[in-house]
């Protein structure tokens, strides 16, 4: 290993130590340090960093540039503690350029269709019974589907009717109320994930046919056919996601709050809570998402227009 590639690995050691994910750099960099030693450079310097942040297999539209300078740039910061011949890009010289996806919003009939097409698409029954209570949870929590994978069966507080989810984004865990109806729909998959498999491999709340935890790929893969054969979205100019029943969630509960005439401002922050998001200005954006929300929203400004002396 050479010294630079042996810098890049400490680096990366480092980082994760201090709980950062790291998905991106663990990645990239190993390229960059590539890059970096084919050009014979022992360092980083502003001219290489955007030469291969650059490299010529991209739109310049694409936010991949910026994602690489992202990386080079952490790695060049703790590059200089070592080589005073390290320059550090300046942030913003490849511009993130951010664009928000249009979110699917499903119906309770694209989510009950889904539900169902489960058990007439998956000759399985723990299987068509897994996806079925996963799509289920997934529109009645809003949680990501990493963090629904990953749900052990010791997270679930019966008596209290809680999930508790650990160590997600940004590494934190949250507690998570559940509806009654939530609840027992759990509480009934349970019962026939144990009656149907006796010897689990792995103690995670929702498992695969050999009793391990399920693979993000195998569902998402699952889904696409579950929403093809089931016919949610066929009509839609936006292609419906997995993600996109989180947006719903959070689409819905406020559009809940509005109708009830609810004071919305204040409750943003217990949402961005729920749904784990690290500030509330990640929650701001799904008043734009709906047309009747954001209806509801402007309705409610122009009652307190008129309310004002």
């Amino acid at each position: 290993m050479s010294a630079l590639s042996q810098t890049a690995h400490d680096y990366l050691r480092l980082r994760r130590a201090l709980g950062h994910k790291l998905n991106n750099a663990r990645r990239l960099l190993p390229r960059l340090v590539d890059y970096l030693e084919a050009a014979g450079a022992e360092s980083i310097t502003v001219e290489t960093a955007i030469a291969w942040a650059q490299l010529p297999d991209l739109h310049p539209s694409s936010n991949v540039w910026a994602q690489r300078m992202t990386v080079a740039r952490g790695f060049a910061r703790h590059l200089a503690g070592i080589d005073p011949r390290t320059q550090v890009p300046p942030v913003g010289i490849l511009p993130y350029r951010k664009h928000r996806r249009v979110p699917y919003l499903y119906s309770s009939a694209d989510i009950a269709a889904l539900m169902s097409q489960a058990h007439r698409t998956i000759p399985s029954p723990l299987r068509a019974a897994t996806f079925e209570t996963l799509i289920g949870f997934l529109a009645a929590s809003g949680v990501r589907i990493g963090e629904a994978i990953r749900l052990d069966r010791s997270d679930l507080r019966w008596d209290e009717g809680l999930a508790i989810v650990r160590e997600s984004k940004f590494g934190k865990s949250r507690a998570l109320p559940l509806r009654a109806s939530t609840v027992d729909a759990l509480a009934d998959y349970a019962r026939k994930r144990d009656c149907l498999l006796r010897s689990p491999r792995a103690t995670t709340f929702f498992v695969s046919n050999n009793g391990k935890q399920l693979r993000y790929a195998d569902v998402l893969d699952m889904f696409h056919k579950l929403l093809s054969q089931a016919g949610v979205g066929a009509n839609s100019s936006i292609r419906p996601r997995l993600h996109d029943l989180r947006h719903t969630f959070a689409v819905s509960t406020l559009i809940d709050w509005y109708s009830n005439g609810d004071n919305v401002y204040p409750r943003l922050p217990w949402l961005a809570t729920y749904l784990g998001h690290s500030d509330p200005h990640c929650t701001y954006w799904y008043l734009s998402a709906s047309p009747e929300l954001l209806a509801l929203a402007v309705g409610r400004l122009e009652v307190l227009g008129e309310a004002q002396p």
